[in-house]
């Protein structure tokens, strides 16, 4: 990055582009090969390489400005949506869903309690191991208990504030 904008390049951001510029010259060497062969390329092959050209441009975002990227999962969509708008307006990379999907690198997991019934040991694993925040209207020991085995960083009690949750978000960072 140039001096004159006041950033460091991260040690990270030079693998994270490499990794990105391979990913795209692998897909325009399909493309390409399927228009001198007359072929078509295959949609899942292409899709397949696109999404790793944006997993892999979001790990070029987050060491190049520190993106901070945050995935919503909460049983009430309207929620979900309404809380990752608010984390979008403060700058945060977020979306929302109502099931756990695969996690990216370095994504902060903000987990509806009520939804660990419907997560099998792989996805309990995976979520388990991004130490999520979780948020519930669940008070009793049972609960936290729940959220204890999952490794929950936070337990936030709903409604929850933005300003709660940004707080959780940056001890939550401060981990690692």
């Amino acid at each position: 990055m140039d001096s004159a904008t006041g950033l460091s390049p991260s040690p990270e951001l030079a693998p994270a582009l490499h990794r990105l510029r391979s990913s795209l010259a692998r897909l325009k060497a399909e493309l390409e090969l399927a228009e001198s062969d007359e072929a078509e390329a295959t949609p899942g092959r292409l899709l397949g390489d696109l999404n790793e050209a944006l997993v892999l441009l979001q790990e070029v975002e987050q060491a190049a400005f520190g993106v901070v990227t945050v995935l919503v999962v909460d049983d009430d969509v309207r929620l979900a949506e309404l809380t990752a708008r608010g984390l979008r307006r403060l700058g945060y990379d977020a979306d929302s869903t109502n099931t756990l999907r695969d996690l990216r690198p370095k994504e902060i997991v903000v987990f509806d309690l009520g939804l660990s019934h419907e997560l099998d040991q792989s996805a309990r694993t995976a979520l388990k191991a991004v130490r999520p925040i979780v948020v519930t209207g669940a008070t009793d020991p049972g609960s936290r208990a729940l959220a204890a085995s999952l490794d929950a960083s936070d337990y936030l009690v709903k409604p929850v504030e933005l300003d709660d949750l940004v707080k959780a978000i940056s001890r939550r960072l401060a981990e690692g």
